[in-house]
């Protein structure tokens, strides 16, 4: 009778686990995918930083960078690490006002995922006022408990005209 009550055990507990194993299967939820709801937080952060740098508010601006000591902002030949130095940098440089700050419009020019929570943005970037200029950046993002926030900043401007001499 022993026998029997453990064999009839042995297999109520196989067959609990199997179960077990497969309603956890069948009831995951599927894998995360970047999708359009992404694209548009992504861009999303953009254009909330645009707005707010041509309203003069840096902080705004930053707040579309991840608060992360390995932040990594790259310009003017100079790599910037941090979003403490980043900060610095860009108020020694621009102020916090809007005159200071002039008027920033970026224009997107791709966008690309990177697995399910990153994405690669390709834009061009014009600044008119006091520090005027245009290039191009490259940003990459990352889905964070914030949401979405820029990693790694890459922006160059664009060549200085060399002036055409005029024929003697």
């Amino acid at each position: 009778m022993r026998r029997r009550g453990k064999a009839w055990y042995s297999v109520d507990m196989r067959a609990s686990a199997w179960l077990c194993l497969a309603s956890m299967i069948g009831c995951s939820s599927p894998a995360r995918r970047f999708g359009a709801d992404d694209e548009r937080a992504v861009r999303a952060v953009l254009a909330t930083q645009q707005a707010a740098w041509n309203r003069g508010d840096l902080d705004g601006f930053l707040d579309g960078y991840a608060r992360v000591p390995d932040l990594v902002f790259t310009s003017g030949g100079n790599v910037r690490r941090g979003w403490r130095e980043t900060h610095d940098k860009f108020l020694a440089r621009y102020g916090q006002a809007k005159e200071t700050m002039g008027s920033l419009s970026f224009e997107i020019l791709g966008l690309q995922a990177i697995g399910a929570d990153g994405a690669v943005v390709l834009g061009r970037w014009s600044l008119d006022g006091p520090n005027a200029g245009a290039g191009i950046f490259s940003v990459i993002l990352e889905r964070r408990r914030e949401g979405w926030r820029v990693i790694h900043d890459h922006t160059s401007s664009d060549p200085t005209p060399t002036p055409t001499p005029t024929p003697p």
